[in-house]
This record gives structure tokens, C-alpha cells and sequence, in this order.
């Protein structure tokens, strides 16, 4: 996992719940990094894993829900560093719709060894999208925080339906109908 990942997740945590929680919750882990994480770097997963469980439970916040949180957090960090990106589109959908064949690919030419989840368009229509995500990591909380955060950015809203596929969230259908 790549470490701006970890960089900003660590940042998030500080903002919400102090510098204490940062270091309670590496402290708490078994880190092969110690902790000590480079935007460029590349990490394990189970880092992270380990990160946001001690968090919930300290916190007494849901996974889901802490990764709903950091997933509009980062939303700030692609409209930072990749304002182009975003320009290229004029509606979420549109969007949304391009993550597997644009966004991603865009992606891999800054971080190539970059672990990204895979998304496939089901049905696409002027207003609504269903897609599937798939992914070992199960993050799909995360993808929904950025997909809130893209309808904002656009000054839009909608109904986005989160079903699992795989009860253990590896698989994953989002419904997307725009307001």
C-alpha cells in the first residue's frame, strides 16, 4: 500500500483526535515500518489493518465508518495534487464511471506498483451508475467517502447504495443515482 496512504490517514487522525491518539495507536501496533512512513514509500497492508483497529477501538468509531471519514479526507488530497485530473470532467457520474479506465491509469503512471481496487461498470446511464468493486482489502467504505466527496465537488448530490456481494466486503456493488 503506498504511503501517502498511511501519510494522510496519520495527519486525519491527528486533526480529529490529537497527536496522543497517533502515537497510541502506532504504539499499540506491531509495525515492521516502526511507524514511519514516506508519501512514496510502500507499506503492508496489515499496517494499516492494525492502524485503524486500534483506532476504532479507542475510539469507539466503526472501521466502516472511520473509513467513510478518511475516504472524504482524501478526497482533499486529489483535488490538492491532481487538480487537472479533475478538470477533465464536468459530472460525478462521468466521473465515477472512468475510475478502472482513466483515473487508475493515471495512477499507475506515478505509482506503478500502486494496489488499486478494481472497478466494473455494470450499467451506466445519464443519471445513475451501478458498479462493482473488488478488492482483498475490503476498503469499500473508503471508495464511498470519495464518492461523497465527488458528488460535492461537483456542487451535486445523490443516493449511493452500498451492497456487499462477499459478506466479508471483497466484493461489492454500488448503486449511484444522482439527485
Amino acid at each position: 500500500m503506498k504511503g501517502i496512504v498511511f501519510t494522510e490517514f496519520l495527519d486525519l487522525v491527528e486533526e480529529k483526535f490529537g497527536i496522543e491518539m497517533v502515537d497510541d495507536i502506532i504504539s499499540n501496533s506491531t509495525l515492521a515500518s516502526e511507524g514511519v512512513y514516506t508519501s512514496i514509500g510502500t507499506y503492508s497492508f496489515s499496517e494499516m489493518l492494525q492502524l485503524v483497529s486500534h483506532l476504532s477501538s479507542k475510539s469507539k468509531i466503526s472501521i466502516d465508518d472511520l473509513l467513510l471519514i478518511y475516504g472524504e479526507h482524501f478526497f482533499s488530497v486529489i483535488e490538492r495534487s491532481y487538480p487537472g485530473l479533475l478538470a477533465t470532467y464536468n459530472d460525478p457520474i462521468e466521473m465515477l464511471s472512468s475510475i478502472e479506465n482513466h483515473i487508475h491509469v493515471e495512477v499507475r503512471k506515478i505509482y506503478p506498483d500502486a494496489e488499486l481496487p478494481t472497478f466494473i461498470v455494470q450499467e451506466k446511464k445519464e443519471n445513475s451508475l451501478i458498479m462493482i468493486y473488488k478488492s482483498n482489502r475490503a476498503m469499500h467504505h473508503f471508495g464511498l467517502g470519495l464518492m461523497n466527496k465527488t458528488f460535492q465537488h461537483f456542487k451535486s448530490t445523490a443516493e449511493i447504495i452500498l451492497e456487499k456481494i462477499k459478506e466479508d466486503g471483497t466484493e461489492v456493488r454500488f448503486i449511484i443515482n444522482k439527485n
